[in-house]
């Protein structure tokens, strides 16, 4: 049982889903295989090519990515950076790669999605240059990939969500390439660790405070005053204004839910178009149970924003 007012549709898999520890790391990489576990098998349906690519990161590392293509090349199609999640500490391409199949086939994107580097090994910023570079790949290469340059978009899921809005400013301040919508879905934002959804949500499924307090501890752990905290943790950052159009979503029972809801509010604030949507009974990952109506209605309502963006 759960003293929180969950989704019914969602209640039966609460015991079935493992405790998230990040306090010992080298014990979370080896139970990697129980988080694997919850995440359905891959459908790609007929008409996406799947390839892998290396990009040359600026700091000449080589990141491994999956370009995820319609066959079909009938004109110029948009194109989309897919940023997976997990912390900042956990995931990979391959754990995490239906959300780039639905986006490739649901919107008809030539999607992009790297293989960032995680912390506690490699904290901050070398993930966020990982995923920047790959912006800049997807950007340099639109002619050979049947890309059009005015339709690039980015996104992704918790810490990939904060990635993607980290992307999107970096992308304004470095005067990189052009980006037409950011998809921040129960992001990942602010190390501060201060709002009511964070002090209060210490023992919600799948994410809670002790394991947003590790995420950060980690993802920090290096110099974040070499390219600035702001990018790090974007709801630092002070001027939104110049950004990307966005998408965020949040989940009733997360404690990410108020940083989410507040970057929303500062972005409308800074004249930034934004759609926002909280959905009521859902925690942090809950889309995991794809069958249950909620999650249905969060696949169905970001796919639809991606398509009216990027078409």
């Amino acid at each position: 049982m759960t003293k929180y007012a969950i989704d019914p549709e969602l209640t039966p898999w609460l015991a079935m889903l493992p405790e998230i520890d990040l306090s010992d790391m080298s014990l979370l990489r080896e139970r990697a295989g129980d988080i694997q576990s919850l995440v359905p098998p891959v459908v790609v349906p007929d008409g996406i090519e799947i390839r892998e690519v290396t990009i040359r990161g600026r700091d000449g590392y080589d990141i491994r990515a999956k370009v995820y293509a319609p066959a079909e090349k009938d004109g110029l199609r948009p194109g989309f950076v897919s940023i997976h999640g997990g912390g900042f500490v956990m995931g990979d391409i391959d754990m995490m790669e239906q959300g780039a199949v639905d986006i490739a086939a649901g919107a008809g994107a030539v999607v992009v999605s790297p293989d960032y580097r995680l912390a506690p090994e490699h904290p901050f910023p070398a993930g966020l240059e990982d995923c920047y570079a790959t912006l800049e790949w997807l950007a340099a290469n639109t002619a050979e990939l049947g890309v059009d340059p005015e339709r690039i978009a980015v996104g992704g899921v918790s810490a990939g969500g904060g990635l993607s809005a980290a992307v999107a400013l970096l992308a304004r301040d470095r005067k990189g390439p052009a980006i037409c919508f950011q998809v921040l879905e129960i992001p990942e934002l602010d190390d501060r660790l201060e709002t009511p959804s964070m002090r209060e949500f210490v023992d919600t499924p799948l994410w809670n405070r002790p394991a947003a307090e590790y995420s950060w501890k980690y993802y920090l752990s290096g110099t974040p005053e070499t390219l600035g905290l702001q990018y790090a943790a974007p709801a630092r950052a002070e001027d939104l204004s110049g950004l990307p159009p966005a998408f965020v979503s949040v989940s009733e029972f997360d404690p990410l839910r108020d940083e989410g809801i507040s970057y929303a509010q500062r972005l409308l604030h800074a004249g930034v178009s934004t759609e926002l949507h909280h959905y009521r009974g859902t925690f942090h990952g809950s889309s995991l149970v794809p069958t249950a109506e909620v999650s249905k209605r969060m696949a169905s309502d970001v796919m639809d924003a991606i398509r009216r963006a990027l078409t």
